[in-house]
Parts: structure tokens; sequence; C-alpha cells
């Protein structure tokens, strides 16, 4: 009897590309491909982004620009894997403006803010792909890729996004092998066009679980230690974008964040969570710090001025709490069991916020997600009187369900349906 010939499997890939916006200082950028790399061990892994970096310094990864990281692996297998990151609706135009030098940032942006035509011809240039959204990929651009993956990816504001924009990710997420969003409300925008995703956490809910020891080791030396000395009653750990610089917003959350700092008997640590452009600016932390201290003198108040990635982690794994509108500063809270209150961006009307969404995805019951400066006292009382077995539980099935979205991406990588 003639037995048909199986299917021969897919070769495993020989280097995986991990793509993602790792070329930029952001606590979330950082982190990521220090997560997908612990998580796929046994293989050749390069790191690419938008633009060629280096981010040692700050505990990031020497970066290639994706061409770049391409060209390398022409002739065999290589799997491109986006590492998470709310990209699905980054334009090419705040990609480009992200991964400026500090000095050129704000004239540039302020001179090409009101010229759309020059401002795309613009960024197209200076990242070299013909993109709409440059950190969404397709097999069509780069067909020496297979398979292409999104893992953890988030996409809040693609649903209102421009036209093309949105037309051209949709089209790239459909090539994709294997799509894993981070939230429920990306989740109904891809479905509602066809496209077969998954929820699965933010991949950086696994930071504890992999890299909790290290950062342990952070936080016993340098300037985490320091703070640790400064207010040993404890502290919560604050962050605001420059989103949130004016002199009003800043007011509310100098009141509310003292008021609980007081009645608690805790300090205030503020932190920069992102240097890129339109993330943190520390001179909003410095003033946010100055209306702390002539609003409430007994309050223990530092900023803190470091910029490595552990030593972020350190500072909020060891505190009270976390405040503020870094989704990440949030997630690593989620991770280290700690309560967590997130700041809602002050986005136009009807816009979601991805730190809500993620909370209202995945965030234990009672926690609250984003809420406007103004309600920051009332939110921390509530985060504060959680049980802390009920956040270690959290935590635990974070990983787990991380850990199961791994699982699945392994099994697309390594061809185990023998396409």
């Amino acid at each position: 009897m003639h037995l048909p010939t199986p299917p021969t499997p897919s070769p495993r890939p020989a280097t995986v590309v991990l793509f993602g916006a790792f070329d930029r200082h952001n606590l979330g950028d950082l982190l990521l491909p220090h997560i997908a790399a612990a998580m796929l061990p046994g293989r050749h892994l390069l790191h690419a982004g938008l633009a060629a970096r280096d981010l040692r310094a700050v505990g990031g990864h020497r970066v290639q620009p994706l061409a770049v990281a391409a060209a390398q692996c022409a002739g065999r297998p290589a799997a491109l894997v986006h590492v998470g990151g709310e990209v699905l609706g980054c334009s090419a135009w705040h990609a480009a403006a992200m991964l400026l030098p500090p000095a050129q940032a704000a004239d540039t942006i302020a001179y090409l803010a009101d010229r759309p035509a020059e401002r795309q011809a613009w960024a197209h240039r200076q990242l070299g792909l013909p993109l709409q959204a440059p950190y969404v990929l397709s097999r069509a651009l780069f067909p020496g890729f297979a398979p292409v993956v999104h893992a953890g990816v988030g996409g809040v504001g693609l649903a209102g996004a421009d036209a093309a924009l949105r037309t051209e990710v949709l089209a790239a997420l459909r090539q994709a092998d294997l799509v894993q969003v981070r939230d429920h409300h990306t989740l109904a925008t891809l479905q509602a066009a066809g496209i077969a995703a998954r929820t699965v956490p933010d991949p950086a809910v696994l930071v504890a679980a992999l890299f909790g020891r290290r950062i342990a080791r952070r936080a016993r030396r340098g300037e985490p230690a320091a703070v640790r000395r400064a207010v040993p009653g404890g502290y919560l750990a604050v962050q605001c974008s420059a989103e949130f610089a004016d002199d009003a917003t800043l007011a509310q959350l100098a009141d509310g964040l003292g008021r609980v700092a007081a009645a608690r008997g805790l300090g205030l640590v503020l932190l920069q969570a992102g240097a890129a452009p339109w993330h943190d600016d520390p001179a909003v932390l410095q003033r946010l710090a100055a209306r702390l201290r002539a609003r409430w003198p007994a309050a223990a108040v530092r900023v803190f001025g470091g910029l490595d990635v552990w030593d972020l982690c350190a500072l909020v794994a060891g505190s009270r709490g976390f405040c503020g509108s870094s989704l990440h500063g949030r997630i690593v809270a989620m991770a280290f069991a700690r309560p967590r209150v997130s700041l809602q961006s002050p986005a136009p009307a009807g816009a979601v916020d991805k730190a809500a969404a993620f909370a209202d995805t995945w965030d234990e019951p009672g926690q609250p997600a984003a809420v406007p400066p103004g309600q920051v006292a009332p939110a921390l009382d509530q985060a504060l009187a959680a049980a802390p077995a009920a956040l270690r539980r959290r935590a635990a099935l974070l990983v787990a369900a991380a850990r199961q979205g791994f699982d699945e991406l392994r099994a697309v990588l390594d061809g185990a349906a023998g396409r």
C-alpha cells in the first residue's frame, strides 16, 4: 500500500530578528527585548529597530536598522518577531520624531507640526521606509522573513487612525503567521476587520519572574539604594509625561499625591520612564517636586535622576505603589505585586487610553485603571487598600498567561504546523 509522503516541516529559523522601538529610551521599549530573549533561548537573535543606536549604557541593546538585519539574514531562514509596544497606530511621523536627538527635537517638531505633506516626506526620508506605520512590517516588504509574528502588540488608536495607515496595518497583519495583542480594545478592532488574533499580556509582565534577582541586586546599590536610605518609611514611585506639564495639572497632582503621602507617612520619588521626545521631561518632574515641597513641606520628596532600565525597575519594585502615565511603569508594578494607579492622558475626547485598556483587560478587580489628575488621591487610597495576596495572585496569573503566549510563539517559530 502506497502511503502519501507527509509534508516537510518548514526549517527552524536560523535567526530570529526581534523588532521594535528598542532604538529610543523608554522603559518598556528597553525592557521588551530582554524579556523576549529570555523566553527564546537557544536561538540566534538580532535586535532591530528603525535606526542604529547603542543603548547599552542605560541597560538597553545595541540596535541595528531592520534593513541591515535583513541583509545579514539573506539566504538563510529567518523569523521576524514584532515585540510588544503601542505600535499598530504609530505613524511614520511619530516614529521618526521620537528618534531625533534631544537638541533637534523641539525645533523640528515645531516646524513640521502644521505641514503634513512636508512632515510625511521628511519622516520617510529619515526612516528609509515608505510606510505609514513603520513598526508594522509585512512579508510583502521583507519577503525573506518567515514566519512573521506580532507578539503582545498594542493598537488602541488604530480604529481612529488615518485611513491610509489603518489600511496598511490591517493588510500587514493579514499576512502575519501569528498576531497576539495585549488588550481587548485592540482585539476588537482587528476582529472587526476579519483578522484572527488573540490577547496575551504585554511581555513585560514577566519581568519579576525572569529578572527579579537581578533587579533586587540593583536595588542594593547606587541611586536605588540611596532612595531607600532617604525614605526608610517607604515611598510611592511617581511618574508623569510631558503632557501633564501645565500648572493647573501639576497643582492637582501635587495636592493629591501630597495628601496620600502625608496620611500614610510615605515619601514621594519622582522618576523619568522615557527620555525620548514626546515622553518624559525632567523639568516637569522638578516643577512637580517644587510644588510638593511648597505644599507639603514635611514630605520626603526626591527626584530620581537615573535612566537605567534596571534601576527604574528596582525603584518601582521597591515602592509601596506606583502612580504614573507610563503603561510599563504600571506593568512593572503589576509584575511585582505593587498597587498601581495610571494617570489618564489628556488625549482628545473619545480617544482610548492604552493604560486603561490594558488594566481593563488584565488587572485585578478593584485596582483603579486610569484616572485624571484631580482624582489621584481617592484612586491611590483605593489601590493601596488592595490585599497583597490578591496582587500576588494576579501577578502569577499574568505570568502564566504570558508564558502560554510564548509557547504559542515558539511553536510557530519551530514550524510545528509543518507549513
